[in-house]
């Protein structure tokens, strides 16, 4: 039996989702098994109802880890012996770290209707379940824009599979009820825009949401994404609304707490936590306890009261860490504390963009 949180309906389906997802991309990494199954029992008996994975998690990458995460919410679903009252999603990925299907030896996995079908069944198998509510494209298979990378300004001998065969396939998978709704992830406004029209002049499924990074630090979606996703209909499922723990305020003043992230790996340091950061997270965190509020909290219910949003992902290592997030679902930031974030936005916009 779930518990009780606000939930919205993904657009243009019938799917209702907790304004919380329970993020997964630790499980197989810093969590166990038992930690995974742990936070799902926590997650869904305070409301959640809405779990994101993906077949190449747990992150960071490991050929030898990939599909562990997947495999995690397949033991706690055939333990708990029950899946329908859960909205479960998972995404594609096109890269030459997969190792959970076949790629071309020294090549990486793309987005034609081969891959696509390979990872959807990949994904069903280890998830143990015979459709997903929720199919996402991870990241564009083409050269643009996405997970912080700037100066995109040539399309010379561009090589990624065309938009159109993508959606082609992800349609079928739809039509065959492998998949009920289908959505993009660390997308361009072109991308969207251009998995929308071929949805309109194919008569292809259309792309109900849009897994983007969206945080106190990081609010680049609203520049072009926010109105293609208020006019159009995709809605925003938003994650690393802390920015991979560092609006915490965990890592002030060179803090290195045993077992976080940034204490483990260096992988996206530079992209969430550099030494820029650091005076704009503790401007935030000063807001929180001026409201006497916890600064995790503040800075997800931000995100989860955005307009755009569907749903924001919340990942934890411990289920302390996933009790505060989750509690973002069901709270109201003061006017005052959103005229503050409004202030402090105004003077340092997007320092981990």
């Amino acid at each position: 039996m779930l518990g009780c949180m606000k939930q919205r309906t993904i657009p243009n389906t019938d799917i209702a989702v907790s304004v919380i997802c329970l993020g997964t991309m630790t499980w197989g990494q810093q969590n166990t098994e038992a930690d995974a199954h742990a936070q799902l029992e926590y997650a869904t008996s305070h409301g959640v109802n809405f779990i994101d994975t993906a077949e190449m998690y747990p992150i960071p990458p490991d050929p030898l880890k990939q599909g562990t995460t997947e495999r995690y919410l397949g033991s706690w679903l055939k333990k708990r012996g029950k899946r329908d009252d859960l909205i479960l999603a998972s995404k594609v990925a096109a890269s030459d770290l997969i190792r959970t299907r076949d790629h071309p030896e020294g090549g990486r996995t793309v987005y034609d209707r081969a891959n696509i079908r390979a990872a959807v069944e990949g994904s069903l198998q280890r998830i143990g379940t015979d459709y997903l509510d929720l199919y996402q494209v991870h990241w564009p298979e083409r050269k643009t824009n996405f997970f912080g990378v700037r100066n995109y300004d040539s399309i010379d001998a561009e090589t990624s599979t065309p938009i159109e065969e993508t959606l082609s396939a992800l349609t079928e998978l739809v039509t065959e009820g492998k998949v009920r709704a289908i959505g993009v992830s660390n997308e361009s406004a072109w991308g969207v825009s251009e998995y929308l029209r071929l949805a309109r002049e194919r008569s292809l499924a259309r792309i109900s949401t849009i897994q983007n990074q969206y945080s106190l630090l990081n609010r680049t979606f609203e520049i072009g994404l926010s109105e293609i996703a208020l006019k159009e209909r995709v809605g925003l499922l938003a994650y690393s609304p802390l920015s991979m723990g560092v609006l915490s305020g965990k890592y002030l003043n060179g803090a290195r707490p045993v077992g976080a992230r940034f204490t483990l790996y260096e992988r996206n340091r530079e992209r969430y936590n550099n030494e820029r950061v650091q005076p704009v997270i503790a401007r935030y965190v000063a807001i929180a306890q001026k409201y006497g509020i916890d600064p995790s909290l503040m800075a997800i219910a931000f995100a989860a009261e955005r307009p755009f949003t569907t749903s924001v992902l919340v990942g934890a290592t411990t289920v302390e860490q996933l009790a505060t997030n989750i509690a973002a679902g069901d709270f109201s930031l003061p006017r005052e504390t959103r005229e503050d974030i409004a202030e402090t936005y105004t003077a340092f916009p997007d320092p981990a963009a």
